[in-house]
């Protein structure tokens, strides 16, 4: 096997061994109690670590076995490759800079505001027959419930860092006033009509926040989290192609200008 092909060969294994952590990242997203519910951010990434490890495994048999039709396959859609994962970066860079967290003083967490999150991910997320799904799983999750667990008392809650799900859902808004019994009880409001969340408030474990905008700010604002995490994965990818790529492509120059020669 020539020299060039050899290197193609070499860089090809190692990507193939690179993209199993990408695969797994995914599961892993998968996995996390706070992803439960929305289940769009974590396969698109097992989806990308599959088709790096399928072009990884192709420039490696067609190295290996000196199959030119094959590596000239492979450097097309390494290319159609690197330019989807631009075009995702600057899609998902788009989508997810706009954000609806605010401090609330008093409050080591965040707030969210649901307008503050872009109209595509609002669209896609919350529309009425996803976020009906979303909510019922909510509802039966321990997002909310483990809080009570952690038997805090007020001023251990407001000194906590709790996601934005559980800000968003499992309590009413800071300003509508309400009194702190436990993380998900909370009575008499002192402002009631400070926002329109403080009217859907209700103490009902299956009920809480779940039909507020809140909560489906904090599912934006989890969401937009996890993207922001995903595209440091994707932002390595598309370097890593990038790299394949321009080795690969001399490696196959060199390859055609000794065949041309002999």
């Amino acid at each position: 096997m020539a020299v060039s092909n050899n290197i193609i060969a070499t860089i090809n294994f190692i990507a193939l061994i690179c993209s199993i952590p990408i695969i797994f990242t995914g599961v892993w997203l998968a996995s996390k109690p706070d992803n439960h519910c929305i289940r769009s951010l974590p396969w698109p990434i097992v989806f990308i670590g599959v088709l790096f490890l399928l072009l990884a495994l192709t420039g490696f048999i067609g190295a290996h076995w000196n199959k030119q039709g094959l590596l000239a396959f492979y450097l097309f859609c390494n290319a159609a490759l690197i330019v989807t994962g631009i075009i995702l970066l600057i899609l998902a860079y788009v989508v997810t800079h706009p954000s609806g967290a605010y401090s609330v003083p008093g409050r080591e967490y965040d707030e969210y505001r649901y307008m503050g999150y872009s109209e595509w991910l609002r669209d896609h997320i919350t529309d009425p027959e996803n976020w009906g799904s979303i909510k019922a799983c909510l509802a039966s999750s321990s997002v909310c419930k483990k809080m009570v667990w952690d038997s805090y008392t007020a001023p251990q809650f407001f000194a906590s860092r709790i996601s934005s799900l559980q800000s968003g859902c499992c309590k009413p808004p800071t300003v509508c006033g309400y009194q702190y019994v436990n993380p998900i009880t909370w009575i008499n409001p002192t402002n009631p009509m400070g926002d329109v969340d403080c009217i859907l408030w209700n103490n009902d474990p299956n009920q809480l926040c779940y039909n507020c905008d809140s909560c489906k700010a904090g599912v934006l604002g989890n969401l937009r989290k996890e993207w922001k995490e995903a595209n440091v994965i994707l932002i390595i990818a598309v370097i890593a192609l990038i790299c394949l790529y321009l080795i690969a492509f001399n490696a196959y120059k060199n390859i055609h200008k000794s065949e041309s020669k002999k």
